[in-house]
């Protein structure tokens, strides 16, 4: 059995923290906020997963030192736009020989790196990514759901795999960091898009479109950063955003469905209530398709959106009014 940090405890946090204690791990978790994490050993819940009650067997702290103390292994689930402010407080613990898991879905914000390489840039510790199609709340549910573990050391990858799995999660291994943090992060902005569709009152043929030219934007961008185009037809692309597109579990569908029906993005942000995870990674991923001369032209809809007041009716029609071309 490991020792078992979790950096970060809320609604992706919680549901890792808890299969891993299933699986018969010793789990710590860290949150920064003394409130909530006072909140949470009171009550064993959390307003982000109501009906979920946590093991008293997890101990919950915002004590870093406390919550590092001899740990194996790190899985941090901290948004990108807090991975900057919070991840460094635990570099002094990422040493050789750890593994560093990450459950978070977007980009770093201010430097543009993928997840893993800000980790990595933090010490010696091994990193490996841990995404796919799996709503927090179906894990929590013990639904059966099948998610990747990517790292691009194979034992490391495998140490994820092992600890992870049982008889409802089921975890596959690869060696593409790249393609499965870059299919993770922008499967979000598509959502995003998704949820707009279904908020104009869209059908299904238009869902399909968006899903479908969707990933092949993901894998020219991944592609070119460095990634297997294969990755993409796998868990970690078409799988992972075929549920973010189709689902109102989806924070990230939430959004785009708010705005389609004529909020702000303040107001949007507000509706949802929580992280969603494609709203900051829009830009960045617009930033990466120009870095890499490469054609987004929903990621570019959606950035027009989100921050310059377009109409996401104006959006679609323009996208179904492009230069006509093959399929590619």
């Amino acid at each position: 059995m490991k020792k078992i940090t979790m950096i970060g405890f809320g609604s992706w946090g919680i549901p890792l923290g808890c299969l891993l204690d299933r699986n018969g791990h010793f789990v710590t978790a860290w949150d920064s906020s003394e409130t909530y994490v006072d909140m949470l050993n009171k009550t064993g819940k959390s307003d982000c997963l109501p009906d979920m009650v946590i093991p008293s067997s997890i101990k919950i702290t915002n004590d870093i030192a406390a919550a590092a103390q001899g740990s194996e292994i790190f899985v941090c689930t901290l948004t990108s736009k807090n991975l900057g402010k919070f991840a460094p407080m635990f570099a002094e613990h990422f040493t050789e020989g750890t593994i560093i898991v990450s459950g978070s879905k977007g980009l770093e914000e201010a430097s543009q790196k993928r997840i893993s390489e800000y980790l990595r840039s933090l010490g010696k510790s091994e990193v490996a990514v841990l995404t796919g199609p799996s709503h927090a709340e179906e894990v929590l549910l013990n639904i059966p759901t099948a998610i990747l573990a990517a790292s691009d050391n194979e034992k490391a990858a495998a140490v994820v795999q092992e600890i992870f799995s049982s008889d409802t999660f089921r975890v596959y291994t690869s060696t593409d960091l790249i393609g499965a943090e870059i299919g993770g992060a922008l499967k979000n902005v598509i959502a995003l898009a998704a949820g707009c569709s279904d908020g104009l009152g869209f059908g299904d043929n238009t869902k399909a479109a968006l899903i479908t030219r969707g990933i092949a934007e993901i894998t020219r961008l991944g592609v070119a950063m460095g990634a297997d185009a294969a990755t993409f037809g796998g868990l970690s692309g078409i799988g992972d955003l075929i549920v973010t597109c189709t689902s109102q579990h989806s924070r990230n569908w939430q959004a785009g469905n708010a705005l389609a029906q004529g909020n702000t993005l303040e107001q949007t942000l507000k509706k949802v209530g929580r992280v969603a995870e494609g709203i900051d990674t829009a830009a960045t991923a617009l930033e990466l398709a120009h870095k890499y001369d490469i054609k987004m032209p929903i990621v570019e809809e959606i950035n027009r959106v989100l921050f310059e007041g377009k109409s996401p009716k104006d959006a679609v029609t323009d996208l179904m009014l492009r230069e006509l071309k093959r399929e590619t």
